[in-house]
């Protein structure tokens, strides 16, 4: 995932966004001051390197779900939240901590993301049961909500002028080539020395850039007047945590049995609490407000709906491949990798279009895109063709998707004042994570059979798809009434996994 950020100068001085994404302006029109023994292209090397991490640590693992369902005996349950845990904890807890940013100075809690993502990636490679890695997934997680926004910061504050805008560019790209590079280093790692080294290799990256960072990493005073909503965090989390517990327990006992029933219905009233406690918090962790600006609802709706299709075809296709056609991680890991180019070929041309044509046409042309794609898919058997109809179909989707990642965002950011775009980033990077939990804890749920059966099963990957092609129908419906028309003020896109 790439956290896209916006900095606008105001009439009385230059402005900068916070970690947690809050555009405020220091009244000065001053600038944060700069070592001069501190490389700053060296930083951001660190930094992005940082990020690629956690980028990568998505589709990474996908590859190697197979073999680790053998080793550990781990069924469709367990390998749904291998999946889930990370980008649940990274996006229902990155607003926090891009307030402990603020609270502790963005230097300390980057170090503390660091060093947690480091332990846990070293207690997922060691993990011998279900639990444990799970537990070091959501770990990993939490690690993660803490390391990127304070990274995003230090690079929003360090570089001024053209040289922000490279330096945001250069993180922007990680998405992109994070998703890419993940899909072949799992298959490599997982048909190589095996599927702990998806993890492992985390851990010299880790330990190196705990000892280089301190050195090019400039100290800033934190903010003493800012609040931590924890309660917001953990409502929002545990929510969203229990929505995705009933949607893979429905796989098993159908939707009407209690143990879906039960967790869905505690969703809701979590999700209640959540809205209670951000109208009532002196200094919420999401402002509901920016749900009225019509442009943030659309950017957000857009991002949980493109990112819920595109992880979970990344989901499907592995286990379809290794679980159902005999595939190895390797040759697996091979063949999404047209897939995750054509995200990054369809947002290339997605940020042309939104400029040229406007949001809603990007969005909804994007969406029927994928709305075809799936058509294919939905017929999807034991006898299908992998390299004339899975990959065919799922690289086209992912192209549309690459266009709708895009039209989100600068919808979002491009459509709203210049003092709201860093909380409008705020809003849709977390559904951005969130999307991609539900996403899979969804098709997982249909494709229960075929996921959790004996080796060769492929029953149920079809309905998934199907699920999969009426989800993007419905958003390109969607899309032309609630997208706005007209074209945004500026043009970027947000790389995917």
């Amino acid at each position: 995932m790439t956290h896209d950020a916006d900095s606008k100068t105001t009439a009385h001085g230059a402005s900068k966004i916070t970690a947690h994404g809050d555009v405020r302006g220091d009244g000065r029109g001053e600038s944060p001051p700069q070592g001069r023994h501190r490389p700053p292209g060296v930083m951001l090397a660190l930094l992005c390197t940082a990020q690629f991490m956690l980028v990568l640590d998505v589709t990474v693992v996908n590859v190697a779900l197979p073999d680790m369902a053998a080793d550990l005996h781990l069924d469709r349950t367990a390998l749904t939240w291998v999946v889930t845990a990370y980008t649940l904890c990274f996006g229902g807890l990155m607003l926090l901590g891009g307030r402990l940013a603020d609270a502790f100075g963005a230097r300390r809690t980057l170090l503390a993301g660091l060093a947690v993502f480091t332990a846990a990636s070293l207690v997922s490679g060691l993990a011998g049961s279900a639990a444990t890695l799970i537990g070091g997934r959501i770990a990993q997680g939490v690690g993660a909500a803490l390391l990127s926004p304070a990274a995003l910061s230090l690079v929003t504050t360090s570089f001024h002028g053209a040289a922000r805008n490279k330096a945001l560019g250069v993180w922007a790209a990680i998405g992109g080539t994070g998703s890419a590079i993940g899909v072949l280093v799992g298959g490599a790692l997982a048909g190589g020395p095996g599927w702990s080294w998806v993890f492992y290799v985390n851990v010299p990256v880790g330990l190196a850039l705990l000892a280089a960072l301190p050195a090019v990493v400039p100290p800033r005073a934190p903010q003493a007047s800012t609040r931590l909503d924890v309660p917001g965090a953990l409502l929002v989390t545990a929510g969203t945590g229990a929505l995705i517990y009933g949607l893979v327990e429905a796989g098993d006992g159908g939707w009407g049995a209690p143990a879906a029933l039960l967790p869905l219905a505690a969703a809701l009233v979590l999700y209640a609490g959540f809205a209670v406690a951000e109208r009532v918090s002196r200094e919420p962790l999401m402002d509901l407000r920016m749900f009225t600006r019509r442009p943030v609802l659309a950017g957000a709706f857009l991002m949980l709906i493109a990112t819920g299709l595109l992880i979970a075809f990344f989901f499907l296709g592995s286990v379809y491949l290794q679980h159902g056609r005999g595939f190895g991680a390797m040759r697996t890991g091979l063949v999404f990798l047209p897939v995750a180019v054509a995200v990054g070929a369809g947002a290339h041309l997605g940020s042309r279009l939104v400029t040229s044509v406007g949001s809603r046409a990007t969005a909804v042309g994007g969406m029927v895109i994928a709305t075809a794609a799936c058509a294919p898919l939905a017929r999807l058997d034991a006898d299908s063709s992998v390299y004339g109809v899975l990959l065919p179909g799922l690289s086209v989707a992912a192209f549309g998707l690459g266009a709708v990642f895009v039209t989100a965002t600068t919808t979002a950011l491009g459509m709203v004042a210049h003092e709201e775009a860093g909380l409008a980033s705020g809003v849709v990077n977390t559904f951005h994570e969130v999307g991609g939990s539900i996403g899979v804890a969804v098709v997982s749920t249909v494709a229960a059979a075929g996921i959790g059966g004996a080796a060769g099963a492929v029953t149920g990957f079809a309905d998934a798809f199907r699920v999969c092609a009426v989800a993007a129908g419905g958003c390109a419906a969607v899309s032309a009434l609630l997208v706005p028309r007209g074209k945004p003020e500026t043009g970027g896109a947000m790389p995917v996994h």
